[in-house]
């Protein structure tokens, strides 16, 4: 069994001696796999709270909560796993570096910034408007150094560090494999049993192999899930920015439906977390007996 793990910690601005993510290192990495949960973060500036509209209840309904600990176990099984302890209202680094919503802002922006995507549409871009349901998160307009603050102080340093990860990985075992790990509402609140109760991305086949696709689904239907594949959630900016098959990165982003280990509303962790962790400890070890020697030398639709 792998060593006790490491933890390797980023502090930067707001977060001052705290840390706005860590990377936990197993002391051998034993697969060629990352695990990845960029939206778990729950430790709030004072600064940022400030700014916001919102209650230190509301402002939490963008969490994907507890994802971090459903896969905490990663570690232990010699895995490397990076985790954002700063929260998605603050920062989304799913997004763009520089995917911004003009209207935020009281300085203009950029020419080169991204501040017409259906991201922004919908008020989640890098720094995002809004939380569930509409909510407006700021009291009033910010400031560009505020956006570039959180953007090359924590956003770069985050995908940097994921990066190497990723070539560390790549270089070690010659193929990678990224798990970016969240979680979604509810699609459906009656008793359609077709809804899916956990929705993988690919971008529609193009950012890893089909069949590791197939091996992460027969984890999920075995334990007796509804799954779908890239419906609603194909896939963010992390695993269209990283899954290059043809060069040996697979991505796979796989979203959980939060009623089955939470209370939406309250965020308290009901009798299924615990299930939860069991299948995420599952579906890892069936990653780790993944063949990814024959992975390496599989050709795919992406070249």
């Amino acid at each position: 069994m792998p060593a006790a793990p490491r933890p390797e910690r980023y502090v930067q601005s707001d977060y001052h001696d705290r840390p706005a993510f860590e990377t936990i290192r197993p002391r051998r990495q034993v697969a060629p796999i990352v695990v990845n949960s960029p939206h778990s973060g729950r430790d709030y500036p004072d600064r940022f709270l400030k700014l916001s509209r919102l209650d230190e209840t509301v402002i939490r309904h963008s969490e994907d909560a507890w994802v971090d600990e459903i896969f905490a176990r990663a570690p232990h099984m010699g895995l490397p796993l990076l985790r954002a302890n700063f929260p998605r209202a603050y920062l989304d680094v799913n997004r763009e570096p520089y995917e911004l919503d003009p209207r935020m802002f009281r300085d203009p922006l950029p020419e080169h910034f991204n501040t017409s995507s259906p991201r922004i549409a919908a008020g989640l871009g890098t720094i995002a408007r809004i939380v569930s349901e509409n909510r407006p998160i700021y009291r009033e307009a910010l400031t560009l150094e505020d956006a570039l603050m959180r953007i090359e102080g924590i956003y770069k340093p985050y995908h940097k560090t994921l990066q190497t990860l990723l070539s560390e990985t790549l270089s070690r075992f010659g193929v990678a494999i990224l798990i970016d790990c969240h979680s979604m509402p509810r699609l459906n609140r009656g008793n359609d049993r077709s809804v899916p109760d956990v929705v993988l991305g690919d971008r529609y086949g193009t950012t890893c192999a089909p069949v590791l696709m197939d091996t992460v689904e027969t984890v999920f239907a075995a334990a007796g899930l509804n799954v779908a594949r890239n419906r609603p959630y194909a896939g963010g900016h992390t695993t269209r920015a990283y899954g290059r098959p043809q060069y040996g990165i697979h991505a796979i982003q796989i979203e959980f439906s939060r009623h089955l280990y939470m209370h939406e509303l309250t965020l308290q962790k009901h009798r299924g977390f615990p299930l939860m962790q069991q299948l995420a400890e599952t579906l890892l070890a069936a990653l780790v007996r993944f063949d990814a020697i024959a992975l390496a030398r599989t050709p795919h639709a992406a070249e």
